[in-house]
């Protein structure tokens, strides 16, 4: 399945139930949010900076893992970013694939 990176930035609402549910209610909140979608939380980790979450799950197709982003955003509660993960294999892939580009002012 493919894999995806959600970074997630609380707002004082989302940070006032973080507080409430503590790490491990966000984490099994998140465990059935995926669930709900298709997917599975793989890893959970919260940090100090810009984002204060990041999630990494697998999803049967991108409109699933978008899906989850919409769902999370639309409540207010976090500001969140998806990012699609390629494995070495499809990086491998996609530099043997030829296509057309012409460089701004080429």
């Amino acid at each position: 399945m493919p894999k995806f990176m959600f970074q997630a930035s609380y707002s004082a609402e989302g940070a006032k139930g973080l507080l409430k549910d503590g790490g491990s209610g966000r984490k099994a909140a998140v465990e059935a949010l995926f669930k709900s979608a298709g997917g599975k939380l793989e890893s959970i980790h919260f940090a100090f900076g810009q984002d204060d979450l990041y999630l990494i799950g697998d999803f049967p197709d991108a409109a699933s893992a978008a899906s989850v982003s919409l769902t999370v955003g639309a409540s207010g509660a976090a500001r969140v970013t998806t990012v699609v993960l390629l494995t070495p294999e499809e990086v491998d892939a996609a530099a043997k694939k030829s296509i057309k580009y012409q460089a701004p002012g080429k």
